[in-house]
């Protein structure tokens, strides 16, 4: 099967309403170029879940303050004014999940896990509606596994295979959310030929990833 598609058809296969993680940290390790072609394409009403909203002119959060996002979950909002205004004028829900914590909940996604135990947000507005679970005397809260319709990925390197290597801080959230959704798309730096990456530089395995977008 030939994984590699353009960026045209990896927009396509987005429609109105659905679920999409996107991994980076500040547009950082983000698909930017494919977010650029997602914001013309004007799907819209979507739920990200993400590390953060980046900003109002890069990465994902252009798709905010375009409107196309009618939910976030997230751990901060504060690089984007967009995110923020909205929010605040009602336009867009935003779920706070602490950074750890979101991580977690993606990983339980991932692996197939009922949700995970943490101590992180008791007490605070957090824990508002979730269940507090009592393990030898100490309270956890439950927090419940995230998994979305799409995960858009940025690599450094693929190999036609969507074996995927990134550098340095670019990994982030990109391997955990390539567990933790229906249909992965991975845009990468580079696409080289199987066998050109060594196993042991692999950090999504090629089982995970659906499509391949070269932005080069």
């Amino acid at each position: 099967m030939n994984k590699i598609i353009s960026m045209i058809d990896a927009v396509d296969k987005l429609k109105d309403g659905m679920t999409i993680m996107i991994g980076g940290f500040m547009a950082v390790g983000t698909p930017n170029n494919l977010m650029d072609f997602i914001v013309s394409s004007g799907v819209k009403n979507l739920t990200i879940i993400c590390n953060d909203t980046a900003f109002i002119d890069k990465g994902l959060g252009k798709l905010i303050s375009n409107k196309q996002v009618k939910k976030v979950i997230t751990s901060h909002i504060g690089t984007n004014s967009a995110t923020i205004e909205q929010m605040n004028n009602g336009e867009i829900e935003v779920e706070f999940s602490p950074q750890g914590t979101l991580a977690e909940r993606v990983r339980s996604g991932g692996a197939g896990l009922g949700g995970v135990l943490t101590p992180t947000g008791l007490g605070t507005i957090v824990a508002e509606g979730k269940e507090v679970i009592n393990i030898d005397g100490k309270d956890f809260l439950l927090e419940k596994p995230l998994r979305a319709d799409v995960a858009l990925l940025g690599a450094s390197v693929s190999d036609k295979e969507g074996n995927l290597i990134y550098k340095g801080t670019t990994q982030n959230f990109n391997p955990l959310m390539a567990t933790a959704a229906d249909l992965v798309i991975a845009e990468a730096e580079k696409v080289v030929e199987v066998g050109e990456i060594s196993p042991e530089q692999v950090r999504t395995p090629s089982i995970f990833v659906d499509y391949i977008v070269n932005n080069n």
